[in-house]
């Protein structure tokens, strides 16, 4: 992973777990359940973020590689591992 990308995530996954934690909070100190709920949706969407980002260094990066210097079963693993990744997400 390119270092300022890995920086980066790293920085987003604290404010994540951060957020978490808020989450956490919230519910033991029985907030009401919209508040929480709005909470969790925003977890939702910075862990899709992070997810976002790496799938797309992996694209430039990895897959890239494979396309260019690997051999044809290097290229069709990475294939299968985005499809993969892909049918896994929208479920």
């Amino acid at each position: 992973m390119d270092e300022k990308l890995k920086k980066s995530q790293l920085a987003r996954l604290s404010r994540i777990e951060g957020q978490v934690r808020g989450v956490a909070r919230m519910i033991e100190e029985d907030r009401y359940c919209i508040d929480v709920i709005t909470q969790v949706r925003a977890v939702r969407a910075a862990l899709d973020k992070v997810e976002q980002e790496t799938l797309g260094d992996h694209l430039r990066h990895c897959v890239a590689h494979a396309f260019h210097a690997g051999s044809t079963r290097e290229r069709q693993t990475k294939i299968d591992e985005l499809l993969e990744v892909l049918d896994n997400r929208r479920r």
